[in-house]
């Protein structure tokens, strides 16, 4: 089995050096080593004939379009010699095992295993659940429940209506009569109403308390039918939530110290939160497993795109991709144990040796120029930032300090404010959208009309945070004007003007198939990483609330 899957490359490497330590899996530049196992991996996948998958590549392929997430780890046997294996994120062509890849963690469609033989009871109480809500018997029963409590219902608030004239009506007559009765025929009278409400109130009495015994009896068989339904419904919750708790101890997973932790223990134990759906079922989890469980030395990983992307994100065929945090990082924060790993970059201050430049300044406000890979506010792991070295720099300042912020990865202009009375006069501009902003970018690939306006509602990614979604359910609206300045060498350049500030609001409407398509140079995220993101905040347009005038402020790129 090991030969079949420790795939062995088909051109030399001995030219080319290992990496000392093994890559961090959530922000990396994948290995030549791992690219060039991908490129044999999509070479296999383009000519392959064993299985049937449309990842919407082929227009006259049927079926619906999946794209999937790929990975590759180069490995060391014990023999010293170097090679690669392959695995796939969650199930393939609607199976867990293909021939070159690696198996799952835990074979949930194993033909004997307690998962199918759990769901056929689970799929039998849902027919049994489904035969009860659809009888003719019920469905009738319910119909006439439902007319005759409504009578019952119509019968009680007449009662209660009667009784509230009737109360009305001894009111008027005792006020009436208190002008033209004498005291003793004025007192006589009050004493014959309140006989009268003391009737009134006490066959009314006798009446609701028919009434209510009356629904209780034609209700009566209606629950005791519908109390099976939610037993049933009781039973398949109870039986569904022990089926999803066997399966997550079923999921172990290994380090390269041979010690194991199931789903259950890395995420309800150590984070005290629900496993995330799918997890351990990402292509990061299974090929370090089968390294591990087969004595090979993992070197180096990477993952990438095959196939369309899904509607709500940005994934492009054949680019490469970091692992999941949601779903992967608390797997892989227990299977890298013992390894020799990359530093975090997150865990590095991205602003170290860079210098903020100020453009502008008064007595009131001041404006700085942020470089790029430079945090607005502190992070995290990272307090050096705009609002620190501004707090330094004028320590006599007061308020919120910052009116706005750019992205850690985005260069430009921004607007600081000396005191809260100003903040709040220049919140309330941004608040308003009444301040004009500007940026520009270089994108990855030419846009083929000239301008326009993009309109795609963004919300977070939650299994894979800070990344954004298009989702049209919940997002934030989402709103970006753009015109092309220069088309040239695959390269488009442009204006952007948000008319929303959403994160990566720019970002993800350059990426997006129904944005511009095409990716923020340096876009590590939606894109392809570079040197540095190609987005600059070059123009800002406000009104000065103490000079009373407004100001316009450009800083050219450097791009």
């Amino acid at each position: 089995m090991l030969s079949s899957l420790f795939t062995r490359f088909s051109q030399s490497v001995e030219d080319i050096f290992l990496p000392r330590k093994f890559n961090y899996p959530f922000y990396y530049s994948p290995h030549p080593l791992c690219i060039m196992a991908a490129e044999e991996l999509q070479h296999h996948l383009e000519h392959q004939t064993g299985w049937q998958h449309n990842f919407g590549l082929d227009p006259k392929q049927n079926g619906l379009i999946i794209g999937k997430m790929f990975g590759v780890l180069v490995v060391e046997n014990r023999e010293g010699e170097l090679g690669y294996l392959s695995a796939f994120s969650g199930k393939l062509a609607g199976g867990n095992h293909h021939l070159g890849f690696v198996p799952p963690v835990f074979d949930i469609l194993k033909e004997d295993g307690f998962f199918l033989e759990g769901e056929k009871e689970l799929n039998a109480i849902n027919r049994k659940i489904e035969e009860l809500e659809i009888s003719e018997y019920y469905l009738k029963l319910k119909k006439q429940t439902e007319e005759e409590v409504s009578k019952i219902l119509l019968a009680v608030e007449k009662e209660k209506r009667q009784l509230r004239e009737g109360k009305k009506d001894r009111k008027i007559r005792r006020e009436s009569a208190k002008a033209s009765l004498s005291d003793q025929d004025y007192q006589d009278l009050c004493e014959q109403l309140k006989e009268e409400s003391l009737k009134q109130q006490y066959f009314a009495k006798l009446t609701l308390e028919s009434l209510k015994i009356q629904q209780e009896n034609i209700e009566r068989e209606l629950f005791g039918y519908e109390g099976e339904i939610n037993r049933l419904k009781e039973l398949r919750k109870e039986k569904s939530s022990a089926l999803q708790q066997q399966i997550f101890e079923q999921y172990t997973f290994l380090n390269i110290r041979k010690e194991t932790k199931n789903l259950s223990q890395i995420f309800n134990e150590d984070l005290n939160i629900a496993p995330p759906a799918g997890a351990g079922e990402c292509a990061a989890p299974k090929l370090l497993q089968y390294a591990f469980l087969h004595d090979l030395k993992p070197i180096a990983m990477a993952e990438f795109w095959w196939g369309q992307s899904p509607a709500s994100e940005i994934r492009k065929h054949k680019s490469f991709y970091p692992a999941c945090r949601g779903k992967c990082e608390p797997i892989l924060n227990h299977m890298l144990l013992g390894m020799e790993v990359e530093e975090n970059p997150m865990l590095r201050n991205p602003a170290d040796g860079k210098a903020l430049d100020i453009v502008y300044d008064d007595d009131y406000l001041c404006i700085v120029n942020k470089p790029a890979e430079f945090l607005s506010v502190p992070g995290i792991n990272v307090t050096d930032s705009v609002l620190e070295r501004i707090k330094v720099k004028y320590p006599d300042a007061t308020g919120p300090l910052i009116v706005h912020r750019l992205d850690m990865s985005t260069s430009g202009i921004m607007l600081i404010a000396k005191s809260k009375d100003v903040y709040i006069q220049l919140q309330s501009q941004f608040i308003n959208r009444t301040v004009q902003k500007r940026y520009i970018a270089l994108l990855d690939g030419l846009v083929e009309s000239n301008e326009g306006t993009i309109d795609l509602p963004l919300r977070v990614d939650l299994e894979d945070r800070p990344r954004q979604l298009v989702c049209y359910d919940y997002g934030k609206p989402a709103k970006t004007k753009w015109r092309a300045l220069e088309h040239k060498n695959g390269k488009t350049r442009v204006h952007f003007w948000p008319i929303t500030g959403r994160t990566h609001q720019l970002r993800v409407h350059s990426a997006h198939k129904s944005g511009l398509n095409c990716p923020i140079v340096g876009d590590d995220i939606y894109g392809k990483k570079g040197d540095r993101l190609h987005l600059h905040a070059e123009w800002l347009q406000f009104y000065h609330p103490i000079l009373e005038k407004t100001m316009t402020i450009t800083v050219e790129a450097e791009f």
